[in-house]
């Protein structure tokens, strides 16, 4: 399913980001475009909730780990996922309404935290 080449921790972000995909699928959004890259940095998914975009951030820990997939989201992390947002929506001639959650997975326990990224 996955290349050779990555590593157990990759092939694990990267379930967990199907994981994700998922979930959102199952709660009604559709999936816009996965890893989206830019010099900025990477967005895990970005989705359409109605005419909503969402950027989203998807961070796995196993269970017991010492910081939760939450709280493992630091302040520099936060800046490369709004910059890589604004540079996505240069695409639009008229900037769509949009917001930045984070899906949260510790162990076999996901939490979706709507609008967790301020702008």
């Amino acid at each position: 399913m996955w290349p050779a080449r990555l590593s157990f921790t990759q092939r694990r972000g990267q379930q967990g980001e199907q994981d994700a995909l998922a979930y959102l699928q199952r709660h009604g959004l559709a999936l816009v475009e996965a890893n989206f890259s830019c010099k900025a940095g990477e967005i895990d998914l970005i989705m359409r909730e109605r005419g909503m975009l969402v950027f989203v951030e998807v961070r796995r820990r196993d269970s017991g780990a010492a910081v939760s997939a939450a709280e493992s989201i630091t302040p520099a992390k936060i800046r490369r996922i709004i910059h890589a947002a604004q540079l996505y929506l240069t695409r639009f001639p008229q900037m769509p309404a949009c917001r930045i959650d984070v899906v949260a997975i510790d162990g076999d326990s996901l939490e979706w935290l709507k609008n967790a990224v301020e702008v």
